[in-house]
């Protein structure tokens, strides 16, 4: 469980990292872009061959198609209550985060980590953590760093907060590593498969909300290709 926790926090850092990029470089809108869609491509790789087709052994196809929307489901309303909460705007990265609650957006960012270093942990059981997952993350939480704390700095956070809160953010995923390492258990069979697909769909919901508009908000019909390309490399990785 502690080198499930390590990965967590590890692939996690990638927002710490991202933020400081963002206070110390400013990078372009472009540049972050095109880093979500390929990082987005990375990880629906991974949920493919990393979760799902691991489920289907185990399960039948109705029931981890059925835990696959639930998990998105249950994604979806946690993200609108924090919406409504005023962390609908924390990876803007123009500072429209200045109307938002500053506690939605820590709590936005907390819940945009924690399905993608959940399922970190069920690698490690699997004999060693995966690389093209673990590329996925870290090039999903790189961009998000970036374009979250570039609106965060736009509207005048201050750097040791924002830094602040994405260790928090760090900390959070890297328990949610641990806790998938616990719960996805291969042992415990077709329940561990259940979780494997309710965690595909949290996912899978958290890249449609999080990653890909803001993608596509500035690459448009680029995003594609860039997604696929993504894919592609998650494809190559997984036969490593």
């Amino acid at each position: 469980m502690a080198e499930a926790f390590g990965w967590g926090a590890l692939g996690a850092a990638a927002l710490l990292i991202g933020a400081l990029v963002a206070y110390l470089l400013s990078p372009s809108r472009r540049v972050i872009a095109v880093v979500m869609a390929l990082g987005t491509g990375l990880l629906i790789g991974s949920v493919s061959y990393e979760l799902v087709d691991d489920a289907l052994e185990h399960q039948a196809v109705a029931w981890v198609a059925l835990m696959v929307l639930v998990g998105a489901a249950t994604f979806t309303v946690g993200d609108w209550l924090l919406e409504r909460g005023g962390g609908g705007d924390r990876k803007d990265p123009t500072g429209a985060q200045t109307e938002g609650s500053p506690l939605a957006i820590v709590l936005g960012s907390v819940l945009d980590g924690i399905p993608e270093s959940f399922v970190l942990g069920l690698t490690v059981l699997q004999g060693g953590v995966s690389v093209s997952l673990l590329a996925g993350v870290v090039l999903s939480n790189l961009p998000e760093g970036m374009s979250s704390s570039s609106g965060l700095k736009a509207a005048g956070w201050p750097q040791g907060r924002v830094v602040l809160m994405w260790s928090a953010v760090v900390l959070v995923s890297a328990l949610a590593a641990a806790a998938g390492y616990a719960l996805l258990d291969p042992a415990s069979g077709r329940t561990g498969a259940l979780v494997q697909a309710f965690a595909a769909g949290a996912l899978l919901a958290m890249l449609a909300d999080t990653l890909l508009p803001e993608a596509y908000a500035v690459e448009g019909v680029l995003t594609g290709p860039l997604v696929v390309a993504g894919f592609a490399v998650s494809l190559a990785l997984s036969a490593v």
